[in-house]
Order: C-alpha cells, then sequence, then structure tokens
C-alpha cells in the first residue's frame, strides 16, 4: 500500500488572535491552534514564522500545540520584517522564505495559512502561488457563530479552471472577446474563424509584435483595429491606435516621420516633433506595409522595440517610448530576408506571433455576408434601404464565386464594386441590369490589371541570393517590369515592340528581338527562363 503524503501547514503566528495564558483560552477561537482542532484535518507538520517579538508567544503556543495535537511537529521560522505594512519588504522576505526552503513533493502536501498576518502578507502569499514559486494550496481559518474554538476552515486551489462556476464565467467572456474582434467581420470560414481565436487569445494574452501577413485588401487593418479596441476596453492599454502606410515614408522624411526630430536637426525642421512611435506610446503602432520601410529605419525600429527607447532625428537624447507593434504587409518577409531587403533580427522579432490571412478568393462562402455587410453599410452611411432584385442577387453571388471573378484587390473591390451597384440603384433594387453592367465593369479591370502573381517571388526563382543582393532596386523594378511585359507577350518580337516603341523610331536597325534578349542576359537569364 503507498505512504500517504504528509500535510505541512505554514503561517504566520497570530501576534495578537493567538493570544491566551488563562484557562479560558480553551474557549476560545484561536486560528493557529484551530486548524489542529478537526477530525477531517491532520497536520503533520506546523511551520510557524515569527518575528523576533513573537518568541515568548510561540514557545507558550507550542505547549497548546502539544496537547491539543501531540503528533504535530513544530517546525519554527524566523523572519524579520522591518514594516509588515511594507509591500516591498513582505514580499522580499517571504521570496527569500520560499526559495531556501526544502519543499519536498513527493512526500509533502503544503497548505499556506493565510488568516494569520497582515493584508500585504497575504497579497504576496497570492502572487508566490501565482507565479509557481510556492507550491501550496490556501487554507483559511475562522469562527463559528456558536462561538467553538476550533472554528472552521476551508482550502482554496487557485487553478480556478476547476471551479464550473468561474470557468462558464471564462468561457463566456472569452466567447465575448470573440465576438468583438470578429465585429465587422462578417466571416462563415471555419479556418478565419480559428485565426479570430487565435488572435483573441494572443491580443488578451500578449504583449509581443503581431505580424498580419496578406495581399492588400485582405482586411489586416480592420482586424489591426480590432485588436486595438479589445485591448483598450481590457484596460490593457491607455495609448492611442496609430496608423501608418510604410509606402508612404521614404527618403530623409521616413526617419523624422516614425521616430522625430529637434529643430534645426536639418534643413527645414522649423520646429519639434514627437514623431509616430511616441505618438503611440502607451498604445499600438500599426505599420502596413512593413517590408517597404529602409534598412535604416528598420534598426532604429527594432532598438525601440527591444529596449523601449530610440533617439530622435539630431537629438543626443534618448527617448522612452513603450507600445504594441502590429505589422502588416503583402510581401513575404522570409524571401525579402534572403533578398537582402529587410533585417533577419528584425523579422526574427516579428515572428513571435505571425498570422496569414486568407484572400477573398479563399473564402467563398463568405461573399455572400460581405456582399450583405457592404450593402447595409452603404445603407446606414447614405439612410437608404437597399436590395438585390432576386434575379440580381442570384447572377451576381454566381459570378463572385466563380472563377472568372479575381478579386484582385480583395474586399476592397468587392466593397468598391457593392458601392458602386448600390450608387445607380433604383427605386431601393438593385437590377440584373446593373448587376450585368457591374460585372462587365469588373472583367474589364481584371483585365487591364497586371497579374498579381509576386513578381518578387518570380526575381528570386529566377536569380540567386547572390544576384540578388548585388541588385539596385532601380534595377530590380526595371527588370520586374520587362519580365511582366514578355510574360504577357506572345514572342520576344511583340515584347520588344510594346518596350521599344518610341526609340525603336530613332534606330536605323529594328531588331527589338535583339534587344530583349541582351537586356536578359545581362542578368543571366532567358526568353525561355522567364515562361510561365
Amino acid at each position: 500500500m503507498p505512504h500517504s503524503k504528509k500535510t505541512v501547514v505554514i503561517g504566520f503566528i497570530g501576534s495578537t488572535l493567538d493570544q491566551g495564558k488563562t484557562e479560558q483560552r480553551w474557549q476560545r477561537w484561536r486560528p493557529t491552534l484551530s486548524l489542529l482542532m478537526h477530525d477531517d484535518l491532520v497536520v503533520d507538520e506546523l511551520v510557524l514564522l515569527h518575528d523576533a517579538r513573537s518568541q515568548k508567544l510561540v514557545n507558550f503556543l507550542q505547549s497548546d500545540i502539544r496537547q491539543v495535537s501531540p503528533n504535530t511537529q513544530l517546525s519554527r521560522q524566523k523572519i524579520e520584517i522591518r514594516d509588515p505594512w511594507d509591500f516591498a519588504d513582505m514580499y522580499g522576505a517571504l521570496y527569500d522564505f520560499v526559495k531556501s526552503y526544502p519543499f519536498d513533493l513527493e512526500h509533502c502536501d503544503y497548505l499556506l495559512h493565510i488568516t494569520t498576518g497582515t493584508h500585504v502578507a497575504q497579497i504576496c502569499w497570492y502572487l508566490l502561488i501565482d507565479a509557481h514559486y510556492l507550491p501550496a494550496k490556501l487554507i483559511q481559518s475562522s469562527p463559528t457563530h456558536r462561538q467553538k474554538p476550533e472554528g472552521e476552515y476551508r482550502i482554496i486551489d487557485l487553478d480556478l479552471s476547476r471551479y464550473a462556476a468561474l470557468n462558464q464565467r471564462f468561457e463566456h467572456e472569452q466567447s465575448e472577446n470573440w465576438q468583438q474582434l470578429k465585429a465587422q467581420i462578417a466571416t462563415a470560414n471555419s479556418d478565419f474563424n480559428q485565426l479570430i481565436c487565435e488572435v483573441e487569445c494572443v491580443a488578451t494574452r500578449s504583449h509581443a509584435p503581431i505580424l498580419l501577413m496578406g495581399a492588400t485588401g485582405v482586411g489586416k487593418s480592420q482586424l489591426a483595429k480590432q485588436i486595438f479596441q479589445l485591448k483598450k476596453d481590457k484596460f490593457h492599454l491607455t495609448g492611442a491606435f496609430v496608423e501608418v502606410n510604410c509606402a508612404t515614408l521614404y527618403g530623409d522624411s521616413a526617419m523624422s516621420a516614425l521616430f522625430g526630430h529637434v529643430k534645426g536637426s536639418f534643413t527645414g525642421a522649423a520646429s519639434h516633433r514627437a514623431g509616430l512611435l511616441k505618438t503611440a506610446d502607451q498604445g499600438i503602432l500599426f505599420l502596413d506595409e512593413i517590408a517597404e520601410l529602409g534598412l535604416d529605419e528598420q534598426a532604429m525600429l527594432l532598438k525601440a522595440l527591444e529596449d523601449q527607447r530610440f533617439l530622435p532625428v539630431g537629438s543626443d537624447q534618448e527617448v522612452q517610448v513603450e507600445f504594441q507593434l502590429i505589422a502588416g504587409t503583402n510581401r513575404d518577409l522570409r524571401t525579402e530576408v534572403q533578398a537582402g531587403r529587410f533585417r533577419e533580427d528584425l523579422w526574427a522579432r516579428l515572428n513571435t506571433w505571425t498570422f496569414f490571412l486568407p484572400a477573398l478568393k479563399d473564402r467563398l462562402e463568405d461573399l455572400a455576408p460581405n456582399i450583405e455587410f457592404e450593402l447595409q453599410r452603404f445603407a446606414n452611411q447614405h439612410q437608404q434601404q437597399l436590395h438585390f432584385r432576386h434575379d440580381a442577387w442570384q447572377r451576381y453571388l454566381a459570378f463572385a464565386q466563380s472563377a472568372e471573378a479575381t478579386w484582385q484587390g480583395n474586399f476592397r473591390d468587392l466593397g468598391s464594386s457593392v458601392t458602386r451597384m448600390a450608387t445607380f440603384a433604383q427605386s431601393g433594387y438593385i437590377t440584373l441590369a446593373s448587376v450585368e453592367r457591374e460585372i462587365q465593369r469588373l472583367q474589364q479591370l481584371w483585365q487591364h490589371t497586371p497579374p498579381s502573381s509576386n513578381l518578387v517571388l518570380v526575381l528570386e526563382e529566377l536569380l540567386s541570393t547572390e544576384q540578388m543582393t548585388k541588385l539596385d532596386e532601380f534595377d530590380r523594378i526595371q527588370l520586374e517590369g520587362v519580365i511582366r511585359i514578355c510574360q504577357q507577350s506572345k514572342s520576344m518580337a511583340e515584347a520588344g515592340r510594346k518596350l521599344f516603341a518610341v526609340s525603336r523610331q530613332q534606330r536605323q536597325s529594328s531588331n527589338d528581338s535583339d534587344r530583349v534578349k541582351k537586356y536578359l542576359a545581362r542578368f543571366g537569364l532567358t526568353w525561355q527562363d522567364i515562361q510561365v
């Protein structure tokens, strides 16, 4: 038969309540002694914490313990606390005790008596248990209405998941968080709903950077705003939501916009500027299209994330700042790192929480609710309720869910499409004729829009890593444009005619194919290499 574990109770001596020298003390409830008077609670060892002033009381109490529970071993633990109502003093003393005490979990179960000691001590005990420094459950003793000396006790397990009622409340709160995060995101997609659940968990439990990856228009900005609102409503932050598209930051102004500057730091710096990072202090900074940031700005951003401080342009005085970063990008940052356009250390810092938002064409079940959502949003803005005619709805939904509908701009394309049809609606209804015109318009739009294939990825497939790192931004953009024209052309000659339509008029020879061939050869490419 396995040997049962010992029960060890740890607690402060009650400097007032544990007192008593006359015979009447046996009729009075005394918290420490009362724990030893219960038939259903066998205390094998009692660890009493006390200071020098309580030495006599401990001696006297020991004699009473022998009478009440002779098999209980009394262990004295002297602790000196300068001010028992000072949090730092109390926590420091209890922390030192816990770290030095030889806990034996294999042979002992530990109970922490919280009835004795100051309220500050109780808080400290809770924090130590919650941080897993103290492997104990709480035990609380109290007198009864009948004033019996043994009183009563209850054991409190801080694993709140064991309490059914509390667990139901937590589940309900989590559901509310999920609903709040999902507000204004109409979806029936199970994978996307799961993603929202994960984002909700991270948003409420973590302050680490969040990276949202996905094509333009998939809803990165909207989700970032919902995260901010959720955290604000939960009092996790007090600052503002600051959003910036990094594609709009370029040249010397990028540093100033992000990190601020001091007056006179450069030509045109007529006044002090705080910068976007400082504006986002105690809040959320959403950097959309973060892959567009220059390498210098990336280095400064990394320092601000790790050290919570940075130097404004032209200043020798660091600025302290604390914010949560949410970054968005439509590029694969792994590819950008390999190409030398994005810092690997910043990528590692951002990659703790990465979420991939699916494109609209991968969420076909979400088309119907999002069409209704966009229609209702238009109605709210213009105070006019609108509906589709039955045949118009069937035609538009069928087209929207077909392979013909590429939705290159994702939800932006969808929102614009619904807005156009709603604008032309007559008598509150969108007709079949209006839908047919809109379908034609979308077909023309997508036909004349350059293919949305990731040309950065194409270059990565065509060129070596060494070639990519040596490629100037000007050359990269030019090469991407040439490859795009070539892929849209049936022959090298056709591509040459498109590329050199003006300059060929001033040349004696019009061998456009040769010019395309020689241009590609500069990068070690052939016509066959770039065909898809």
